[in-house]
C-alpha cells in the first residue's frame, strides 16, 4: 500500500477514526488497533510475509522479558545471541543468500575449481531491513539496562509494526517510540495541522520532485552507451534529487501520520544537500540509520579513540556495512567506501564535527566559502550516488567515463526537452524553499506564519495543485527494495 495511492487514501482515515473515536477510552485497545491495522498495511504487499513479523516480535518480546529475570552474565548474552541470530538470520537469508552464494561460486572459478549450487528464488520482504533493527534495538538496550522490558504484548507489537514507518522508516528506538505506546494519548489539533502539513510535502517531495526525476533518471541510466557527456551528469543530477525526494518525502509522509496519532518520531532528514562537508553530510541523511551503527556498531568497536589504525578500520567498517546494508550488490559496497573515503580525513585531522549548527544560520545567503564548501560536498555526492544507482561496477566506470568524456562539452540530449526544463524549475523552487526552512524540522513547517491565513492557505492550494497537475509517473519508493 503506497503513501501516494487511492488505497492508502481510504485506509488513513478509517484507521484515524476509529483510533480517536471507537477505541479512545481504552489503551490496550487502541494498541491492538495500530497492530491490527499495521498488520493489515503489511500484509496488502504480501501476506505470508506476515509470519516473519510475528516471529520477529515474540522472539523479541520473550528474550526482553527472559533479560529481567536474569542478572548472570552467561544466560544474558545467550539471550541476546538469540535475538540477534533470529533477526540478522532472516535478513541474511532473504536479503543476502543469493549474493553470497553467487560470490562463492565465482571465487572458486576463479582459482580453477567449479562448483554448482543452485540459487533461490526468493522475494525479499519489504521492509525486512527496517523493522529487524527495530527489533534490535529494543533487546540491545535491554541487555544493556539501558530499557526496562515491557510487559504489554500489545504495546510491543505496536512499537515493531507501527504502519506510518515500518516498511521504509524511520528506524526508531525503543527508548524513544516504545513509551509512547504504553501511556495513554490525547488528540491536539495543533499536532494533527502540523502532521498534514508535512504529509503535503512529503507528498510534494515523492510525486512532484522524485517521481518526475526518476523519469529522466531511469531514461538515462538505462540507456547510458548512447548519451553524451552532460546528459550523463544531468542523469546523475535527476537521480541525486529522486532520491532524496523519495526516501526523505517517505519519512515527512510517515512522521506526519504518525502526529495524527499523537506519536512522536525522530527527524530523518536534515537538509543533507546544504551540508559544508561528508561528515555533516551523514549527521543529515538517513539519521535513524546513521545513529543506529553509530551506537550499535561503530562505539562498541571503539569509534575514535584507540590508535590511527583503529579509526581508519572502524570508519571503513561502519560505511562499508550501511552499503551493504542497502542492498546485495558490489555498487553498494564501493558506494560505502567512497563516503569512507571522503570521511577520513576529516576525522584525522579532527575536523569532522566543526559544523554542526545551520549553515548561513540567520542570513538569506551561505557566504562564499560556505557556497564553496557546500558546492564540494555536493559534487562529492553526486559521484558517489552513480556507484549507488548503476547496475553493476562495470556500469558505473562506463557511466564516468562516459561523463569525463570529451562529450561531456556538448549540449545535453533529453527527449521532450520542455518537460525537463519544467521539472528543472520545480527543482530550484524546491530547493528555494527547502533553503529558507532549513533550520526547521520540515522545510515549510512556518511558511506562511505571520503573514494573513489566507497567504498561507494559497501557499498550501498550490502545493496541492501542483501535486495533482504536476505529478510523474508513479514510482515504488527506492527504499522499499532494502
Amino acid at each position: 500500500m503506497l503513501f501516494n495511492s487511492l488505497d492508502f487514501a481510504l485506509f488513513l482515515p478509517i484507521v484515524f477514526l476509529l483510533y480517536w473515536f471507537v477505541t479512545n477510552k481504552n489503551l490496550k485497545l487502541q494498541n491492538s488497533l495500530i497492530v491490527a491495522a499495521s498488520w493489515f498495511f503489511y500484509g496488502w504487499w504480501d501476506w505470508r510475509f506476515l509470519s516473519l513479523i510475528l516471529f520477529s516480535t515474540l522472539t523479541d518480546y520473550l528474550v526482553g522479558s527472559a533479560l529481567q529475570k536474569t542478572d548472570i552474565k552467561s544466560k544474558r548474552k545467550a539471550l541476546l545471541t538469540v535475538s540477534i541470530l533470529v533477526n540478522i538470520g532472516f535478513l541474511m537469508f532473504f536479503k543476502y543468500y543469493n549474493f553470497f552464494l553467487e560470490n562463492l561460486i565465482q571465487s572458486f572459478s576463479f582459482f580453477g575449481t567449479k562448483i554448482s549450487a543452485n540459487s533461490l528464488n526468493v522475494i525479499l520482504p519489504v521492509g525486512i531491513s527496517f523493522y529487524t533493527f527495530q527489533t534490535l534495538s529494543y533487546t540491545i538496550d535491554v541487555y544493556r539496562k539501558k530499557l526496562e522490558p515491557v510487559k504489554d504484548f500489545m504495546a510491543f507489537g505496536a512499537y515493531v509494526s507501527f504502519f506510518p514507518q515500518l516498511v521504509a522508516g524511520p528506524i526508531e528506538r525503543a527508548t524513544n517510540l516504545l513509551p509512547q505506546f504504553t501511556k495513554k494519548r490525547t488528540f491536539e489539533y495543533s499536532k494533527a495541522v502540523d502532521g498534514m502539513r508535512q504529509i503535503l510535502w512529503g507528498l510534494f517531495k515523492k510525486v512532484v520532485i522524485a517521481d518526475n526525476c526518476a523519469e529522466y533518471a531511469n531514461m538515462i541510466f538505462n540507456n547510458s552507451a548512447d548519451q553524451n557527456g552532460s546528459t550523463l551528469l544531468l542523469g546523475a543530477l535527476f537521480f541525486t534529487f529522486q532520491i532524496y525526494g523519495d526516501f526523505s518525502g517517505y519519512s515527512d509522509i510517515a512522521i506526519g501520520t504518525t502526529r495524527l496519532f499523537g506519536i512522536n518520531l525522530r527527524k530523518n532528514f536534515a537538509f543533507p544537500y546544504f551540508s559544508r562537508d561528508i561528515a555533516e553530510f551523514w549527521r543529515r541523511w538517513h539519521i535513524s540509520l546513521s545513529s543506529w551503527f553509530r551506537d550499535y556498531l561503530y562505539i562498541p568497536l571503539g569509534g575514535s579513540k584507540g590508535s590511527t589504525l583503529n579509526k581508519i578500520r572502524n570508519t571503513f567498517i561502519i560505511f562499508i556495512v550501511s552499503g551493504f546494508w542497502h542492498g546485495a550488490n558490489w555498487t553498494f559496497i564501493v558506494w560505502g567506501a567512497l563516503n569512507a573515503i571522503y570521511f577520513l580525513p576529516l576525522m584525522l585531522l579532527n575536523k569532522n564535527r566543526q559544523n554542526l549548527d545551520v549553515i548561513a544560520k540567520n542570513k538569506a545567503l551561505p557566504s562564499l566559502r560556505e557556497f564553496s564548501q557546500m558546492a564540494t560536498t555536493f559534487s562529492l555526492t553526486v559521484f558517489a550516488w552513480i556507484f549507488f544507482r548503476a547496475e553493476n561496477i562495470q556500469h558505473a566506470l562506463e557511466y564516468l567515463s562516459g561523463i569525463f568524456s570529451g562529450s561531456f562539452f556538448t549540449l545535453p540530449d533529453l527527449q521532450n526537452t520542455s518537460k525537463a526544463l519544467i521539472i528543472i524549475l520545480f527543482v530550484i523552487l524546491f530547493l528555494i524553499i527547502e533553503w529558507r526552512g532549513r533550520d526547521r524540522e520540515y522545510a515549510i513547517e512556518k511558511t506562511g506564519f505571520g503573514k494573513r491565513r489566507i497567504v498561507r492557505l494559497i501557499f498550501y492550494y498550490l502545493i496541492a495543485m501542483s501535486i495533482f497537475f504536476f505529478r510523474g509517473q508513479e514510482q515504488v519508493f527506492i527504499y522499499f527494495q532494502f
